[in-house]
């Protein structure tokens, strides 16, 4: 499974789940919703405020990409977010990291808004 399907399965729960709004962030498994059906809205924020708060760390998921992977239990490593960088087609220097990481969040903020995801007002894209 790609790196932002797991992003997308912890947040709105297995294909399973996908019809009704996911209540834990959990779980890595699963995917997205089918891209023909009509998209669940889950918001996004709840979600991962509780991942972050079962963690029992600061993690900054509002402006981290990195943060909001670990907020998952999605592999954060260097590689594995040039692996993600690769998956959305950054077109960047990603030995840049910092410059990868700010495009990364905004990517996955943007994507998970397109399919279903409710953000915060302060995170629209």
């Amino acid at each position: 499974m790609s790196i932002f399907g797991k992003i997308m399965g912890a947040i709105f729960g297995t294909k399973a789940d996908a019809a009704e709004p996911a209540s834990g962030a959990g779980s890595a498994a699963g995917g997205a919703p089918a891209g023909g059906a009509a998209v669940p809205m889950v918001d996004v924020a709840p979600i991962l405020d509780k991942a972050v708060a079962a963690k029992g760390e600061k993690l900054e998921w509002r402006t981290s990409i990195v943060d909001l992977m670990k907020a998952l239990d999605i592999d954060s490593s260097l590689a594995a977010r040039k692996e993600l960088a690769k998956e959305l087609k950054y077109d960047g220097d990603t030995s840049d990291s910092a410059k990868m990481n700010i495009w990364l969040h905004k990517q996955v903020m943007t994507k998970l808004a397109a399919n279903g995801g409710k953000l915060p007002a302060d995170m629209k894209t």
